[in-house]
């Protein structure tokens, strides 16, 4: 008459991970049926992620002399429960278990060791169960506790029929009489019980004031059971009595009556018994015989007098649908006191919240494990998470690492104080570039403009100037075309530039040697040679320019990835080596005029810009020199700010140390600014 147990089995394991209890312990009767469960049924509940902080059995008493024996094991498996970190309890035996857990938990209140609140977890086989020295014990650590029972429904007439029973009038029953002088604390006259001080049994105690720990007035699970087995086999007696081979054995049997048959005569009608009881539930077996039926989820709740109430939380039903067969009303629930009504945590260690993932502690079990916050970059959304997962690329991790929040849109514009910074500088450099091409214009024919090649300052300062407003193409919204002209342009205007400063050094040095008698360099100094000079320096930079646009031309892209809060819009350069190609020829063309015009600092300084190129191409290459890590360790829109104070500076360089010097002559010095002087010097 008992439910399949594989269904008892699962509905503990649906209770424990509803409740998310993974760490429990196990106590167990030592018998075959609690060798089963810890051998068979434990492993499965592992693998379905609940650990076991010990799995202890309950010590057998076979013989008298072993009692102490037993005690002094039940004191250990106490001990080991109040230790322990688990909060609940599965107690696997029978009905007797309950008396044998009353018991010890009763002798080890002289242990030092307070009793700690746990919540028992018990499977329908066990009851509540007390025998005459313990009924009036403490009842108080079942409270709050969780059990499965058969489904059962109220027998109309069943507390009737108990209030009614009297031992006076129902002399012959002895268990009656002995009973009633165990709950009630009487004996009756002529009992076997002794006498003394004892009172004397009437017969009108009334068993509706006896607490429920002493006698339990509702039909229990187990009597539930037992009024079902009894019509049971009622009904297959009557299907063999009416059978018609029976009845033909039946006459050949005689007078041969119930008493005389045989059980296995009996089991094929009991395999096919379906009828429905007197509250119309529907009693059948299935093809194995088992009984078809399910299991109630009871929640024990006890009193100072003794009594406690079984409150019905919940069902586990075999005939739902899979999603409806277990169910449990969580606010019917009574906890333990120390719970303070709060759902208890029954865990190795505390839940892993929001942000942080699981990692697992060595030499403990997998339900054990250290709580770590996500990496950069990552986040939990629920908690005890096995592992972090990245935000959206276009989104990241807020501060607990919990959610994602979308990212800034940035780049390098006009209106932040940055971007309008630089663009000051650059118009303002811009302005000072022509400033001076019109004092170096207006005074064009004065000997210290005409000195070196004042075609050569002219295309110099132009460049100047346009490098300066290139600065401006770096600045605002990347777009198609301003990312396709801004390097390119860079490279030109920065290649033109140092080439007519290679020119002007090259040529101030062919100038002298060929002041010497008998020198062939006079054919070499000219316009053509100057003109050569900057047109194929110039020519194979716009050539590597040419095939940088022509192979991975450069494009506007976002960058998602460099800095964690924002999507940075920004012109991705397409080929990095075309790139470092443009600025390592801007290199060689530095260092060949640096060291052309180091060879000539010695000329006379009247007619030399040479010391003046050294400084000015020193700076020059500081500042690229410093670029590059510059550039490389820095992200997003300060990688722009970053080349655009490079050319600003170069520039600035260039323009201070060249024609600083030339201009203070030509404004505040104009007696130093002659032909006399000049040729005299």
């Amino acid at each position: 008459m008992f439910p399949n147990e594989a269904l008892q089995h699962k509905g503990i394991l649906q209770l424990l991970q509803h409740f998310r209890w993974t760490w429990i312990g196990v106590l167990s009767g030592k018998d075959d049926t609690g060798e089963k469960f810890i051998r068979d049924i434990l492993p499965m509940f592992s693998q379905l992620g609940i650990c076991f902080d010990f799995i202890e059995t309950f010590p057998s008493l076979a013989f008298y002399s072993d009692f102490m024996e037993v005690m002094d094991k039940g004191l250990e498996v106490y001990k080991i429960i109040m230790k322990s970190m688990a909060n609940v309890i599965i107690v696997y035996g029978k009905i007797q278990t309950m008396t044998f857990l009353k018991s010890f938990l009763r002798f080890a209140e002289v242990e030092d060791i307070p009793l700690c609140p746990k919540i028992w977890l018990m499977p329908a086989q066990m009851d509540f169960a007390t025998v005459s020295f313990n009924i009036h014990w403490d009842i108080h650590f079942i409270h709050g506790a969780l059990s499965l029972s058969v489904n059962s429904k109220k027998v109309l007439g069943f507390q009737e029929f108990l209030q009614s029973r009297n031992p006076t009038t129902e002399r012959h029953d002895g268990f009656i009489r002995d009973f009633w002088e165990q709950v009630f604390d009487c004996s009756f006259l002529n009992s076997r019980k002794s006498k003394g001080t004892e009172r004397i049994c009437t017969g009108e105690e009334k068993l509706e004031r006896l607490p429920t720990s002493a006698f339990e007035l509702r039909m229990s699970g187990h009597s539930y059971n037992v009024y079902n087995a009894v019509f049971a086999v009622a009904h297959a007696l009557q299907s063999m009595h009416s059978s018609k081979s029976q009845q033909r054995n039946w006459m050949n049997l005689g007078k041969q009556s119930f008493q005389d048959l045989q059980s296995w005569q009996l089991h094929p009608f009991l395999r096919s018994v379906f009828f429905n009881n007197s509250v119309g539930e529907k009693i059948s077996f299935d093809k194995n015989g088992e009984f078809i039926g399910g299991f109630d989820i009871i929640n024990w709740v006890t009193f100072p007098n003794q009594s406690f109430s079984k409150v019905k939380v919940g069902s586990i039903d075999p005939f739902a649908s899979p999603d409806k067969a277990f169910s449990i009303h969580l606010d019917s629930i009574t906890w333990p006191e120390s719970f303070n009504q709060s759902l208890p945590i029954s865990l190795c260690n505390n839940h892993c919240q929001r942000g942080y993932r699981k990692a697992k502690k060595e030499g403990k079990p997998f339900c054990c494990y250290y709580c770590l916050l996500c990496p950069e970059g990552k986040i939990s959304t629920e908690d005890d998470t096995g592992d972090c997962s990245p935000c959206p690329e276009d989104q990241y991790p807020n501060h607990n690492k919990d959610s994602c929040l979308p990212k800034v849109i940035t780049f390098l514009s006009y209106e932040e104080p940055l971007g309008m910074s630089l663009t000051i500088c650059a118009l303002s450099c811009s302005a000072i570039t022509i400033l001076l091409l019109q004092i170096f214009i207006k005074h064009r024919d004065t000997p210290i403009v005409k000195a070196n090649n004042r075609n050569l300052t002219y295309i110099i300062l132009i460049s100047l100037l346009l490098s300066f407003l290139c600065v401006l193409l770096f600045i605002g919204r990347p777009k198609e075309v301003v990312c396709l002209l801004r390097q390119p342009a860079f490279g030109i205007i920065f290649s033109v530039a140092v080439s007519c400063l290679l020119a002007k050094t090259i040529v101030v040095v062919l100038a002298f040697m060929a002041t010497k008698p008998g020198s062939k360099m006079k054919r070499w100094v000219g316009k053509r040679m100057v003109s050569s000079i900057v047109l194929s320096c110039s020519l194979v930079q716009v050539i590597i320019c040419a095939s940088w646009l022509m192979t991975s031309p450069p494009y506007p892209d976002s960058d998602k990835h460099s800095v964690s809060q924002e999507i940075i819009l920004e012109c991705n350069e397409g080929s990095v080596t075309m790139f470092y190609c443009v600025l390592g020829f801007m290199g060689l063309l530095a260092t060949i005029s640096f060291s052309a015009a180091f060879l000539a600092r010695k000329l006379p300084d009247s007619f030399n810009e040479a010391k003046f190129i050294i400084f000015s191409i020193f700076v020059f290459c500081s500042v690229w020199l410093s670029f590059v890590p510059s550039y490389l360790s820095t992200k997003g829109k300060y990688m722009v700010a970053v080349e655009i104070f490079s050319m600003l500076s170069s520039s600035a360089g260039l323009l201070g140390c060249i024609f600083a010097p030339k201009c203070f002559i030509i404004l505040f010095r104009p007696e130093l600014n002659s032909k006399h002087l000049l040729m005299k010097r």
